[in-house]
C-alpha cells in the first residue's frame, strides 16, 4: 500500500511541476503579451532564374571551434594560417563567419579553465600575417571557451575586444551589398556575462533587453533580399524569455551554428528545420575534425556544402538546390523551374578540365566554364517535373584529383525530405527545460518514498519473502530511524535549495552555486548545466547512498555486523554491492578534486555538497554497520514473523 500512495502522490506532484515549467517556458500561465514575431518575407517573381548568366550570386565561408591552445596541437593554427591564406585565397568568399570558441581556454590538464593571452595573441597574428581582412569581411564572434572567466566585458581578462578583427561585444547586424540585393547578417551574443569557468558556461542565455535588441535587428533585415543568422550556441542550448530565440529568427532562411562539435563523432551532421520554416546548421568543429562549410545565394536559392579542411576539388551545386534544403517561405523556388541552366562552384589548387553532370545516373554533359569558379549546363527542368530525382556532379582537376557530389532535387514545391530524427531532437529539444524536469523527478520519486515510507505501517507478508519485501523492509527501516531518515531527507533537500559551494566563480568575484542557477558580482545566471549536475548528484550518488544505507541496514537486522556479513560466503552477491559504492564514493571524491582545479581551495573548503558529505558519507555508513540491537528491535522483530511466514 505504501509503495501505491507513494507512486499517487509522485505522479501528481510530477505531473503538477511538469505542467508548471512547460508553462512557464512557452508563455502560457500568465506571461506577458509577447513582441510581435517576424513574418515570412514577401514572395518573389520567378524572375530572374538561374541561368548563363554570372550575375546574381555569391558566396561565403563559416569555421567554427577552432580551439587555438597553447597546450595541445599546434596543428589547428598551423592549418588556421593556411586556411587564411591558400583556401581563402583560392575561394575567394564574400565574407567569413567565425561562430566562436576561437581559443581553447583551458589549463595543460583540461581540468581548470582561464583566458590565455597568448591563445589570442597567436590568433591575432594569424589575421594579421595571411592579410585575411584585407581579403575578406571577416566576422569572428564569441563563444564559451572565449568567455571562459572573463568577470566583465570591460575586464581585461577579455581578450575578445583586444585581439578579435570585430572587437565587439554583443549582437549586431551586418548587411552585404550587392548590385541583385542586400543581405542581411545577424549575429547571436549568448554568452554569459559574467563569464563563469567551466562546466557552468555550457548554455547561452539571452535575457529580455537582448531579445529585444534582437527583434530590432530581425525590423532592420525585413528589406533584405535574404537573413542568415549565425551565433556559437545552438537553439536547443540557449536560454531565452518568451517568444523564445526560434520565434525571433523566424524570418531567417537559415540559422548557422557551432558549438556541439558532431557529439564526438557520433553525430557527423547535425541539420534540421524549425517549425517556422528556419533550417539550423550546426558545423562541426575545427579542433579536431577541421570542419568549414561554404554557401552561397544564386539568384536567391540558398545552398551550402560542409567541407573538410584541405580536401580538393571544393564542389557546390547551387542549381538545382538539394530537396532537403529547401525554404518555401524563404526562397523563390519556382525559379528553378523556370531556370535554364545547372550551374556549380568549383574550386581547386590547379585548373578545373572537367565538370560531368548526371541526373538519375544518366549522362547529361560537360559543363561549361562561365566565369571564375561558376560552370553552367543548358537543361530543361520539365523534363524532371514529376516526381524526385538525384544529380550528380563529377569534378576533376588538372592534378588528376576528383571529386564527386550529389544531391536529391525536385522542381515541385510540394516535395520534402525528412531530416535525420535524432538530429532533430538534438536541436528542436530545449535541453535546459529537460533537465530541471528530469531533476524535478528524481528529487520527488525520493522525497515521496522516503516520507510515505516513514508515516506507512509495515505490510502484512503472506508467502516467504521475496526481494520486494525485503525492500520494502528496508526502506521502512531507513525510514523510520531519525537519524538516518534526516540525513537522507536533509541531504535531498539540500541538494535543491541550498548552495553547492562558495567560491571563486569568475577571475576574482566570488558567488555561490546552487541547482537553480549561479549568483555572482550582482548578477543572477539561471540554471541550465547545473540541472545537469545535479542529476548526476542526485543519480550517481544520493540516490544510491540511500540504497546502501538500506541495504546495510538490513544485514543489521538480519544479525550481521560488518566482519560477520562478509563470512556468509555469498560473496557474488555481497561483493559487488561494497565494490559499486565504493566507486561511487570515488566519484564523489573525484568531483571535490575537479571541484578543486576549477573553483579553487576556498570553493572546495567551502562546499557542503561535494567536500563536506565526502566527508560525512564514512560517518553515515559507520554509524548504520554499527548500530546497536537494541535499536533495531522492533525492525529484528518484524523482519523475523516474516521469515516465520
Amino acid at each position: 500500500m505504501a509503495v501505491v500512495l507513494a507512486l499517487r502522490v509522485f505522479t501528481g506532484l510530477a505531473a503538477a511541476a511538469l505542467a508548471a515549467v512547460l508553462l512557464e517556458h512557452y508563455g502560457l500561465a500568465g506571461s506577458p503579451s509577447p513582441a510581435p514575431l517576424p513574418q515570412p518575407r514577401a514572395r518573389r517573381s520567378p524572375q530572374p532564374a538561374p541561368g548563363p548568366d554570372g550575375s546574381n550570386i555569391f558566396w561565403g565561408l563559416q569555421i567554427s571551434d577552432i580551439h587555438l591552445s597553447r597546450f595541445h596541437d599546434p596543428g589547428r593554427a598551423v592549418d588556421l594560417e593556411k586556411f587564411c591564406s591558400q583556401t581563402v585565397d583560392i575561394i575567394q568568399p564574400a565574407l567569413v563567419l567565425a561562430t566562436g570558441d576561437l581559443t581553447d581556454a583551458k589549463t595543460e590538464e583540461h581540468l581548470g579553465s582561464m583566458q590565455q593571452e597568448e591563445e589570442w595573441q597567436t590568433y591575432q597574428d594569424i589575421l594579421k600575417k595571411t592579410r585575411v581582412m584585407e581579403k575578406t569581411k571577416w566576422l569572428d564572434i564569441k563563444g564559451n571557451h572565449d568567455t571562459f572567466n572573463v568577470p566583465s566585458l570591460d575586464s581585461v581578462e577579455n581578450y575578445y575586444r583586444k585581439y578579435s578583427a570585430l572587437r565587439r561585444d554583443g549582437s549586431f547586424h551586418y548587411v552585404h551589398s550587392t548590385p541583385f540585393g542586400n543581405y542581411s547578417f545577424i549575429c547571436v551574443d549568448a554568452t554569459l556575462n559574467p563569464g563563469p569557468k567551466r562546466p557552468f558556461n555550457f548554455f547561452g542565455i539571452l535575457d529580455e533587453k537582448q531579445m529585444n535588441k534582437l527583434i530590432l535587428l530581425d525590423k532592420e533585415s525585413s528589406r533584405s533580399n535574404h537573413s542568415i543568422w549565425f551565433g556559437h550556441f545552438t537553439t536547443s542550448t540557449i536560454l531565452s524569455p518568451p517568444p523564445g530565440i526560434r520565434s525571433i529568427i523566424s524570418s531567417a532562411t537559415a540559422y548557422f551554428c557551432g558549438h556541439l562539435h558532431t557529439l564526438g563523432g557520433l553525430m557527423p551532421v547535425l541539420h534540421t528545420r524549425h517549425s517556422q520554416g528556419t533550417l539550423e546548421l550546426e558545423l562541426g568543429d575545427w579542433k579536431n575534425n577541421r570542419r568549414y562549410r561554404i554557401f552561397a545565394f544564386d539568384h536567391d536559392l540558398f545552398s551550402f556544402a560542409d567541407l573538410t579542411f584541405d580536401e580538393w576539388p571544393v564542389v557546390l551545386i547551387t542549381n538545382p538546390k538539394s530537396l532537403l534544403y529547401n525554404c518555401a517561405k524563404h526562397e523563390p523556388l519556382d525559379r528553378l523551374l523556370h531556370s535554364t541552366h545547372i550551374r556549380v562552384l568549383a574550386f581547386s589548387l590547379f585548373s578545373i578540365t572537367s565538370v560531368t553532370v548526371k541526373i538519375d545516373g544518366v549522362y547529361l554533359g560537360q559543363a561549361v566554364h562561365l566565369s571564375g569558379p561558376l560552370f553552367v549546363l543548358k537543361w530543361n527542368p520539365q523534363n524532371y517535373s514529376i516526381r524526385t530525382h538525384n544529380i550528380e556532379v563529377i569534378v576533376q582537376d588538372s592534378a588528376g584529383r576528383n571529386k564527386s557530389v550529389q544531391h536529391i532535387f525536385s522542381v515541385q514545391e510540394d516535395n520534402h525530405l525528412r531530416f535525420h530524427p535524432i538530429a532533430s531532437l538534438i536541436l528542436l529539444t530545449d535541453h535546459y527545460i529537460m533537465a530541471r524536469v528530469f531533476f524535478v523527478m528524481i528529487v520527488l520519486i525520493q522525497l515521496t518514498i522516503l516520507i510515505a515510507f516513514r508515516y506507512r505501517d509495515f505490510p502484512n507478508c503472506e508467502g516467504p519473502p521475496g526481494f520486494v519485501i525485503f525492500t520494502s523492509f528496508s526502506l521502512h527501516v531507513l525510514s523510520k530511524m531519525n537519524i538516518f531518515y534526516y540525513s537522507v531527507l536533509l541531504l535531498t533537500i539540500y541538494t535543491v535549495l541550498g548552495p553547492w559551494f562558495v567560491g571563486e566563480i569568475t577571475k576574482g568575484k566570488l558567488g555561490c552555486c546552487f541547482s537553480f542557477g549561479i549568483f555572482v558580482d550582482g548578477h543572477f545566471l539561471q540554471g541550465s548545466v547545473t540541472f545537469a549536475v545535479g542529476i548526476l548528484q542526485l543519480v550517481f550518488f544520493n540516490v544510491p547512498l540511500m540504497a546502501y544505507l538500506c541495504w546495510s541496514l538490513l544485514q543489521r537486522c538480519f544479525g550481521h555486523n560488518f566482519r560477520s556479513h562478509l563470512r556468509q560466503g555469498k560473496y557474488l552477491k555481497i561483493i559487488p554491492v561494497h565494490l559499486l559504492m565504493l566507486l561511487l564514493f570515488l566519484w564523489q571524491a573525484y568531483s571535490c578534486f575537479f571541484l578543486h582545479l576549477t573553483y579553487g581551495t576556498l570553493a572546495f573548503l567551502l562546499s557542503p555538497l561535494r567536500t563536506w558529505l565526502t566527508l560525512l558519507t564514512p560517518v553515515l555508513i559507520h554509524r548504520a554497520w554499527t548500530v546497536s540491537p537494541t535499536e533495531l528491535g522492533t525492525f529484528i522483530g518484524q523482519l523475523k514473523s516474516y521469515l516465520s511466514s
